[in-house]
């Protein structure tokens, strides 16, 4: 018995409106500004690792039965030094990213200068690999040869796999040190708030509790940009953000009963 053919996608119901608006002036704005920079993942990236380092060294003292006094200036040393280290890596990281784009740039302009025709032939390959043939195929190298910023922003990106848009290095850094350290400072506020004399609950178990909803909301706010729905995107960084503080946990504690720190 032949197998049953898989059942046909559902449409969506009702029209589908698009993200942006279509008529000739819509497009001119759009394009006019010029394209988009996202700094996205540093956010996520910075949120993420500032709620999983503070909250793991904050699991891990708790771990150690040190004291709420202790807690807290391990956490804000953390949630200064590594969200400065972070930033400062993500600042060099981009840097290099830029000067590497840059090295590359001037290597085609120096290969379009010396050796044309070679160049051209790279252009054909690229777009032949694309599926153009025959004299369409002529007059796509003819067209992209002739303007010399077309051509090279071509070799780029189908050489190089490199796009023109360059991110700020400042704004990545800053982007990822003001996500760590605001996401960072959630696991120690019940224990500034214990400090302070307004504790209801337990600072460790209110820490948990407002990190683990921490970890959920970057996981849940990052869907929207992503196509996962923001469930499974919430609960996923729920489970690395957890698994990363119960390892810590369990650290401290094994500790505190091989070393006998703490009280």
């Amino acid at each position: 018995m032949s197998a049953s053919p898989p059942p046909a996608p559902s449409k969506p119901e009702g029209p589908v409106l698009p993200e942006h608006g279509h008529s000739p002036e819509a497009i001119a704005r759009r394009l006019g500004a010029g394209p988009a920079i996202s700094y996205l993942r540093d956010w996520v990236y910075g949120g993420i690792d500032g709620a999983v380092t503070t909250f793991a060294i904050v699991a891990g003292a708790v771990g150690a039965s040190l004291s709420p006094q202790v807690v807290l200036i391990l956490g804000l040393a953390n949630l200064l030094a590594d969200g400065f280290s972070m930033a400062a890596a993500n600042y060099a990281g981009t840097r290099a990213e830029i000067e590497d784009y840059d090295r590359l740039l001037r290597v085609e302009e120096r290969h379009i200068e010396a050796t044309p025709d070679g160049e051209r032939e790279e252009v054909r390959q690229i777009f032949a690999a694309k599926g153009f043939r025959g004299a369409e195929l002529e007059q796509l190298v003819g067209l992209i040869s002739s303007r010399r910023e077309v051509w090279i922003e071509t070799m780029m990106s189908g050489e190089y796999g490199l796009s023109a848009v360059r991110r700020n290095a400042g704004a990545a850094a800053l982007s990822t040190f003001a996500a760590f350290v605001l996401c960072g400072s959630v696991p120690l506020l019940p224990f500034l708030a214990d400090l302070a004399g307004l504790t209801l609950a337990p600072a460790a178990a209110t820490g948990t509790l407002l990190t683990a909803l921490t970890f959920f909301a970057i996981g849940s706010v990052k869907s929207c940009w992503s196509t996962r729905g923001w469930l499974g995107s919430g609960l996923e960084t729920l489970v690395i953000g957890m698994g990363a503080a119960g390892i810590a946990w369990a650290v401290g504690a094994l500790l505190h009963q091989l070393l006998g720190t703490g009280p």
